[in-house]
């Protein structure tokens, strides 16, 4: 069954392959059972066994021989990461200096900046992998940059192509990380989504009772997350309207920046925002993964005729 939601070059746009990922990764197999429809499948609210499922996705499809992550630390969902970096591609094919016809600009002259790597480096394995990118990775969080440099360091054909960095300042965003002189085409983040450790974890409690439809009182994070990962003192909308506000002193430094809309409701104070620093063009693009929906908003402060000197600058 395809899962015609995700972008066209998405890997996993197939009904997972249970079989074949446990060849890849043989600690997947005692997690895999039938579901109520009989098809193969894991238990979604086992940490361990998404955990699992993240080691063979990664392998098989990313060549990542060695990938893992601290308890409780987050363990997103492969295919949603993925479906953000292709649909960045595709916006750098429209618009960037090194796009051939179209085509996705591939390769390390393209850098990178993920905002919020978390310990999984899941952005930066997946963009290298799939178009040669290289990044940095910048996290407020040691234990996080401490996680993520040792998978780079693990898997030789990271190294070199990925960076990581500590931010020292939790209200900064990029300052402290980008350098003076310093060039990225594109900047990624998958924002903190609740407004406060309690909204978090009653949205957890709400989300488990609808899917399992009994009562729960304990979550328990199948994805994982630690406090700066789930949640942000005025929740998403403020981090954004941070992030656009300090971008305005990175105009030149950036091609697009980008990120990640859970809320629909966030929106409009997210173009507000943008209006507000002058965003020179501002790109709305939307995402869906089963029924979840959500969208990418990004924003450059270069006028047509700075993108085509772009290449030079960088």
């Amino acid at each position: 069954m395809e899962k015609p939601k995700l972008h066209p070059r998405n890997k996993h746009r197939q009904r997972y392959d249970f079989k074949q990922l446990s060849k890849s990764h043989p600690a997947l197999m005692p997690f895999v059972r039938l579901n109520d429809y009989g098809n193969e499948s894991i238990d979604f609210f086992n940490p361990e066994a998404v955990k699992a499922l993240n080691k063979a996705l990664l392998k098989r499809y990313y060549n990542i021989k060695d990938w893992d992550i601290p308890k409780d630390y987050l363990c997103p969902p492969i295919p949603g990461r993925a479906d953000y970096i292709h649909h960045m591609a595709d916006l750098l094919a429209s618009s960037h200096p090194l796009s051939k016809r179209g085509k996705p600009p591939t390769g390390s002259e393209i850098k990178c900046l993920d905002i919020g790597v978390g310990a999984n480096c899941v952005y930066p394995i997946i963009g290298h992998s799939e178009y040669g990118w290289s990044f940095v990775g910048a996290d407020i969080d040691p234990v996080a940059i401490e996680c993520a440099n040792k998978i780079v360091e693990s898997n030789a054909h990271l190294r070199g192509n990925v960076s990581l960095r500590l931010q020292p300042n939790s209200k900064d965003i990029f300052n402290g990380i980008i350098k003076k002189d310093e060039y990225f085409d594109l900047t990624i983040c998958t924002p903190p989504f609740h407004a406060s450790f309690a909204e978090a974890q009653s949205g957890t409690i709400r989300k488990l009772r609808n899917l399992k439809q009994k009562k729960i009182t304990k979550p328990v994070l199948n994805f994982g997350g630690q406090n700066t990962e789930l949640w942000y003192d005025g929740g998403e909308e403020n981090f954004v309207r941070q992030m656009i506000l300090q971008s305005k002193q990175f105009t030149t430094s950036c091609f697009w920046f980008s990120t990640l809309i859970s809320k629909q409701s966030n929106l409009k104070n997210v173009y507000e925002a943008l209006k507000k620093v002058s965003a020179v063009d501002i790109k709305t693009i939307p995402m869906g993964q089963g029924n979840k929906v959500s969208r990418i908003v990004s924003w450059t402060f270069l006028t047509p005729e700075s993108r085509r000197k772009w290449a030079k600058m960088g």
